[in-house]
């Protein structure tokens, strides 16, 4: 497997809509699992295939992951999802706030309102048909990586003048951490 780096706003990549997979092949089981490595070696939770500056809707997460310091990020995989042509069939009325941050946007955080629960419909790691209901933790990160897929940000739920400030903030962030973020598969 192989650790990809991670495009950060505002590189073009994460704003392009990213294409339908015709079938998983095993190249894209290859991309899934380097983009599962990538998750765990940058301390993600989600992640999808436009912040490896590959433009096709495919997306991973694990947010059952050991978080342990003393623990290899290869060894903190617990529950490893793929979704392929991820769809949202339903959502509910009900919304959850939750403090989102991204590996796009490194050290920057808001609150986003999303649907409480969601079904979404999608391939498997074997191109199989699958559907399941969501809610909580796992319902927020599938929204938040599957807007990756239509190259909208979490930073974008936010009003212009908190947007901007964000965003401020982060080229602040990167050009203070450009060379620890070079090292840890970050592209500048």
């Amino acid at each position: 497997m192989t650790v990809l780096r991670i495009y950060v706003a505002p590189h073009p990549v994460l704003k392009k809509k990213a294409e339908a997979v015709k079938s998983v092949t095993p190249e894209l089981r290859k991309l899934m699992d380097d983009m599962l490595e990538t998750m765990y070696v940058t301390e993600g939770i989600g992640l999808a295939a436009p912040q490896v500056g590959q433009s096709v809707r495919i997306l991973v997460l694990d947010i059952n992951q050991k978080r342990d310091d003393d623990i290899p990020p290869l060894e903190r995989r617990v529950k490893p999802q793929c979704f392929v042509n991820p769809e949202i069939v339903w959502s509910s009325e009900d919304l959850r706030i939750y403090n989102e941050g991204c590996l796009s946007v490194p050290g920057q955080y808001a609150d986003v309102a999303r649907p409480d629960k969601i079904r979404v419909k999608f391939l498997d790691y074997d191109g199989k048909a699958q559907e399941i209901e969501a809610d909580g933790l796992l319902a927020t990160c599938l929204q938040h990586e599957m807007d990756h897929l239509d190259g909208v940000l979490f930073v974008d739920y936010l009003s212009k003048i908190k947007r901007d400030m964000l965003m401020r903030k982060l080229k602040k962030f990167t050009k203070e951490n450009e060379e620890d973020m070079a090292e840890s598969h970050v592209l500048l």
